[in-house]
């Protein structure tokens, strides 16, 4: 485990935590005034190693073999020109820092540190980290790589988990979630919607898809994996054949077939690796999940109004009814989406460069 230090006087900055993979989800913003959960969960700490915050330079500002380096192939309105490696964790496991007022600039209803570090340490007032907790951004910490630095406490982390440790321990998220609003006198201060971090994880994985599909149509499982991918699909690629076919593939998952193009597999959520199958080569192309998503997908868990076996017990009533569906299809996040596509090479493709310029 790791606790991070203050760069300018060496006063703790956070309690030990373990690493873990930065979540799908960690650049997303989504809808317009809505209160997102903690990022990070309690105890973890990702790495960025995109850079991240000001200063911002437009494209125009930046040569095509500049950006290339820096592994974005397709125009986009700015990239960041702060420092790369920011320390991402939740706002609970700070310790010894302090707001800076001048600072505490956000949109509307909170932080979001576009005006740079807004939190200094105690000690001796060095800005060492960003707070943002505003509407429609997940509330996290970033600590800035070049205030900061880590000691290793405790030994070593753990050894990662197997996969088959995760699949018996792992917990999926459902696809539906109550999204929290502001409050109103007129009704509930929530509604039902389709979870962000699916629209994210699929946003990202989509653009996986697109550059996996070499032009061509592409099928997904049935279910709620074609629920989700495939009206993009059909709207982003041409259609008649060649098809080329994507399966669910994983640990615990039957072998995938040998007709099989593209395999929607899980990263693992502490190392970030993707699943590879075991066995002979195969040619088909992975398209990453975060675990938590990809676990639904592969292993669905369908609501039991009662017990699979036998009734309820005299005297008991269930309380916890289906989720509701939400009002509307399903949307892949068009931020996450266009941040992948930009950053995989097949994006200078004529075909797919198309894309993001007519989104």
């Amino acid at each position: 485990m790791f606790v991070f230090l203050c760069g300018g006087c060496g006063a703790e900055l956070t309690t030990p935590l373990s690493r873990v993979a930065l979540p799908a989800h960690a650049r997303q913003k989504y809808g317009n005034g809505l209160q997102l959960p903690v990022l990070m969960e309690s105890g973890t700490f990702a790495e960025d190693p995109e850079p991240w915050g000001p200063p911002w330079r437009r494209w125009e500002e930046i040569h095509p073999d500049e950006a290339v380096a820096r592994g974005v192939y397709a125009p986009v309105h700015a990239l960041s020109d702060g420092a790369p490696g920011s320390i991402v964790i939740a706002p609970g496991d700070a310790r010894g820092t302090r707001l800076i007022p001048e600072r505490a600039g956000g949109y509307c209803c909170g932080l979001d540190g576009a005006e740079g570090p807004n939190m200094a340490c105690e000690e001796c007032g060095l800005p060492v980290a960003s707070r943002i907790d505003d509407c429609s951004l997940w509330q996290a910490v970033r600590l800035a790589p070049d205030a900061v630095r880590r000691l290793l406490v405790d030994g070593a982390d753990p050894a990662p988990l197997t996969w088959a440790e995760l699949l018996e321990g792992g917990k999926s998220t459902p696809p539906f979630e109550p999204i929290a609003t502001w409050g109103s006198r007129l009704g509930p201060n929530h509604f039902w919607s389709w979870s962000p971090l699916w629209e994210a994880a699929v946003g990202r994985a989509l653009a996986h898809l697109l550059a996996a599909s070499e032009g061509r149509p592409v099928t997904t499982p049935d279910g709620l994996s074609r629920e989700v991918f495939q009206r993009a699909l059909d709207a982003l690629l041409p259609v008649g054949p060649p098809v080329r076919r994507a399966v669910l593939a994983g640990p615990g998952r039957p072998t995938p077939d040998a007709d099989a193009d593209i395999l929607l597999v899980p990263v693992h959520p502490q190392t970030g690796e993707t699943w590879t199958p075991e066995g002979p080569a195969t040619t088909a192309c992975p398209v990453p999940l975060p675990f938590e998503v990809w676990l639904w997908l592969a292993f669905p868990k369908p609501h039991l109004p009662v017990p699979a076996s036998g009734g309820m017990p005299d005297g008991v009533l269930r309380d916890d009814p289906p989720a509701p569906r939400p009002r509307y299809l399903f949307r892949a996040d068009p931020g996450a989406f266009l941040h992948t596509l930009v950053r995989l090479p097949a994006v200078r493709s004529p075909w797919l460069r198309e894309i993001p310029e007519n989104l």
